[in-house]
């Protein structure tokens, strides 16, 4: 039996209405909040969701919390989908980790079409959507009985650390070349993905915009941990995994010992000299609801990242949230923040990213700037990118049914 999802009568997007969505996204549960999430809550305000947490992109460890969150996606596994929302069901689709191992490839996907199939049907999906915002579960895509597959790229998976590159990138091709329609937030993924398939559209990230402009209003707390920390403060909010230079941090903290570092997020990679320092604060993983609390504490943020071929094809989520809080940034060069020079002071050398910030806390906390800032994503939020993406979603629906332009 299906729960009340409050479908009688929902006016969903004209040429989709009717239409459930099946979401294959990352960790629902994680610490940090990705585009993913942000798109998935949006599209279940309009439609009937399930959420499909699926496996990643990296093979399990053996450490703690690798052991811990096999265990309990196990567990879910023989669950119905959980109800998070009015629109709104969440399962978990736990797979084989070692897929170069013989027959693991089909087992997975044997098993993934059963459990999503199995819930599809204990919720009573119609017309469904698959909606993919990584290859790893993209073997499933057609599989389902889905009226129209979406893939919504964010990033070259291939490079990311500890995972199965060559296998990765052949599941990424092999995925955009069945999806119907394939979005991408960087342009520098654009070309590969449209020798694959022609149905491809650049898609930036959004921002709660109204959120992190919070962090200049005067009316906004700083997080009480960071309240009393020494001035000025240099932060960073996100996940601290391979890709942040912490070897940057480190010069940049060592350099200037009067100066606090925030480092706000998970710690998911050793930094033993970073944490040794004084200056140097690890607060972990924070709500997202109170980042522009922590970031009313910031001086200047930064954006510390390595220089590789992940964050070249990258578009960071974080640049676009900063930008809202309206403070000064300091980032490496990369295509997707070259594009905000004028606004954003950006540096490739641990020297000359120190003087930047030297540079930005001379400059204060300027009006002006701080508006233009702003400004930069003062339209781009995630409903508005949402909505964008659903009439592009709209229009290729219609033309697969055979059904007039809306």
């Amino acid at each position: 039996m299906a729960y009340d999802d409050g479908r009688k009568g929902h006016a969903g997007t004209e040429g989709m209405q009717g239409c459930s969505i099946v979401y294959f996204g990352n960790d629902w549960f994680a610490e940090n909040r990705t585009s993913s999430h942000h798109i998935a809550r949006r599209l279940a305000e309009r439609f009937p969701l399930l959420y499909v947490e699926s496996p990643g992109q990296r093979a399990p460890g053996t450490n703690a919390r690798d052991l811990k969150k096999i265990a309990s996606k196990l567990q879910a596994a023989v669950q119905p989908p959980r109800q998070l929302g009015p629109r709104l069901w969440h399962m978990v689709m736990p797979q084989i980790p070692f897929r170069r191992l013989p027959f693991v490839a089909a087992a997975n996907r044997a098993a993934g079409v059963f459990l999503v199939r199995r819930a599809m049907r204990h919720l009573e999906f119609g017309p469904a959507i698959s909606w993919f915002v990584a290859p790893d579960a993209g073997a499933l895509a057609g599989r389902l009985g889905e009226d129209l597959s979406v893939y919504y790229c964010t990033d070259n998976y291939s490079a990311f650390p500890g995972v199965d590159a060559d296998l990765l990138s052949r599941m990424d091709d092999d995925l955009a070349r069945r999806a119907d329609q394939i979005f991408v937030s960087s342009p520098t993924l654009l070309a590969h993905k449209q020798s694959l398939n022609p149905d491809v559209a650049h898609s930036p990230h959004g921002v709660d915009t109204d959120l992190f402009a919070k962090a200049s209003e005067t009316g906004t707390p700083a997080a009480p941990a960071a309240a009393a920390l020494p001035k000025p403060v240099i932060g960073f909010f996100g996940l601290i995994e391979a890709w942040i230079d912490l070897d940057l941090v480190e010069f940049l903290a060592r350099a200037r010992p009067n100066w606090t570092f925030l480092m706000i997020g998970r710690v998911a990679v050793p930094a033993p000299a970073l944490m040794g320092l004084a200056n140097v604060h690890f607060p972990g993983p924070q709500p997202y609801e109170s980042l522009a609390n922590w970031a009313r504490a910031f001086d200047v943020a930064i954006i510390p990242y390595r220089q590789n071929q992940q964050v070249f094809n990258a578009n960071p989520l974080k640049l676009r949230e900063y930008l809202a809080t309206g403070k000064p940034i300091v980032a490496v060069p990369t295509p997707e923040i070259d594009k905000f020079a004028h606004c954003v002071r950006i540096a490739g050398e641990p020297a000359r990213f120190l003087l930047e910030i030297e540079a930005a806390l001379t400059e204060g906390d300027d009006v002006e700037k701080r508006i233009i800032r702003q400004q930069q994503v003062r339209t781009a939020t995630w409903d508005a990118r949402v909505a964008d993406i659903l009439a592009t979603v709209e229009r290729r629906h219609r033309a697969k049914h055979g059904m007039p332009p809306g």
